[in-house]
């Protein structure tokens, strides 16, 4: 497997420093509002990587952080008049909500920065004594640039202007500065009107944001870590930071791999919060569109190329959804025929060597979607040429083939498990597709087309064939 290291800035083979084993960390949403689709496609990669991993055989363990204090959450929670945790709270529901939405893995932690802030002390006190920080008479603390001298090294972003000691206390900055950040910023009076300020031994105050990632990482993954995960807008300065303060603290490599998605765009902007350009997860299921059309979606390009978002773009991934939808349908439904197999016009293997190959290539997903759709067009000529039905044996390997494949993209059983319907929806459902039977045989068409276009208000499509009436939902 190979992956695109931002730090050796090289698509190199992958090795965890453990065999069979995997630590991964994300950079999580800032909860001070809903994550959006830009933010979401950043995740999507997250969990593409994670069923890559553990499809390949490794143990993962898989850490996504939830940033619940810093200058947006605690200017969030003034705006609001609510205390940190009253504020931020309902943007975490939202996150793992809209997570699960899109058919994600389960994290093995979500840790929020507030349930750290011990070790986030004990951390900054060995970079003091190490004499990589120092304290400011305001009671704040800054890491020095200057004492580290590899930074620079996953940016290019040197510290070699004249003014590399000048501090700034900001979360985030210009992308062009290189000087000394903030690890403890002593308490403002809008940090104690939201209950975000914690006793320390420079006095009171709270945690810089590019310090909690380090502490969170190390603490629950160890001083190293196989991969790190992020948007590239946090190449730098925060990706550039955690090196700077993880490996002034420990002595050791902190990131084995780097690997950071590009934007997510509506039209030529970058799709983000502070512009007003952006869509939620839960405004687009609202509108009615299915999640495993929006996770298609969300996939569709390479992580390390830019993809614009369209409305018809869901369109043309929901379409495909139920393309996949309806030939598992085929391939299950299809006749059986002892001893009729096709393995000699259907070369599976073929097809999951080339997905294989495809996702093992830093996750190429276009490839890999090019390979899945080769196994359905021959699967479906085979089909057609096969009228007659096919072996037991032979459509286990077909279905089999798919879902290996949708293991890794979550697209197939994230349909099938939207459009789920139980019971007695489906004997509601049924009873209604007989009573359009009888209407049809009567003719009385204008109850036929009422129960069809009551049906086609709920998502549910009638087929019409030799064999009787079918239904399925689309949505």
């Amino acid at each position: 497997m190979k992956l695109h290291d931002s730090l050796r800035r090289a698509t190199v083979d992958f090795q965890p420093q453990s065999p069979g084993e995997v630590t991964v960390y994300g950079c999580g949403p800032t909860i001070y509002d809903s994550a959006h689709i830009g933010n979401f496609r950043t995740f999507l990669v997250y969990d593409l990587l994670h069923r890559t991993l553990e499809w390949k055989g490794y143990s993962v363990r898989f850490v996504v952080n939830l940033t619940d204090v810093d200058d947006k959450t605690i200017k969030g929670a003034a705006e609001a008049g609510k205390k940190l945790e009253e504020h931020t709270d309902p943007f975490a529901r939202a996150f793992m909500d809209d997570a699960a939405a899109l058919g994600f893995l389960a994290f093995d932690a979500r840790p929020r920065a507030t349930a750290h802030i011990d070790a986030m002390i004990r951390f900054i006190e060995g970079l003091v004594a190490s004499g990589h920080a120092y304290r400011t008479e305001d009671g704040s603390v800054y890491f020095s640039v200057e004492s580290f001298p590899q930074y620079g090294c996953l940016s290019g972003n040197r510290a070699e202007s004249e003014d590399t000691r000048s501090r700034i206390d900001q979360d985030e900055y210009e992308k062009g500065d290189v000087r000394d950040f903030v690890l403890w910023k002593a308490a403002k009076d809008v940090d104690r009107r939201v209950g975000a300020v914690w006793a320390s031994p420079w006095g009171p105050g709270r945690p810089g944001w590019h310090l909690e990632c380090s502490v969170m990482a190390t603490d629950l993954l160890g001083d190293t870590i196989d991969i790190h995960l992020g948007g590239e807008d946090l190449l730098f300065p925060h990706h550039e930071n955690e090196i700077a303060q993880s490996e002034g603290a420990t002595g050791k490599p902190f990131v084995r791999f780097w690997l950071h998605v590009k934007h997510l765009t509506l039209g030529s902007e970058k799709m983000s919060k502070s512009l007003g350009n952006f869509f939620t997860v839960r405004e687009l299921l609202d509108d009615g569109y299915d999640p495993a059309a929006v996770r298609l979606s969300l996939m569709s390009a390479h992580y390390r190329s830019e993809l614009t978002f369209t409305r018809s773009g869901i369109d043309e991934a929901a379409a495909a959804v139920q393309r996949l939808v309806d030939f598992k349908r085929r391939v299950t439904d299809h006749p059986t025929a002892p001893g009729a197999g096709v393995e000699e016009r259907l070369d599976l293997e073929a097809h999951l060597r080339a997905f294989d190959e495809a996702i093992s290539d830093d996750l190429n997903v276009p490839r890999g979607l090019a390979a899945l759709w080769g196994l359905v067009r021959e699967t479906n000529t085979v089909l057609d040429a096969a009228p007659e039905g096919i072996s037991d044996e032979s459509r286990a390997a077909v279905l089999d083939a798919l879902e290996q494949m949708d293991r890794v993209l979550g697209v197939v059983e994230l349909a099938e498990a939207s459009r789920a319907t139980d019971t007695g929806d489906q004997q509601r459902i049924q009873a209604l597709v007989e009573a359009r039977n009888d209407a049809r045989a009567n003719r009385d068409f204008q109850e036929a087309d009422r129960i069809r276009d009551e049906l086609a208000a709920e998502g549910i499509v009638l087929e019409d064939g030799v064999g009787g009436t079918r239904w399925k939902k689309t949505r």
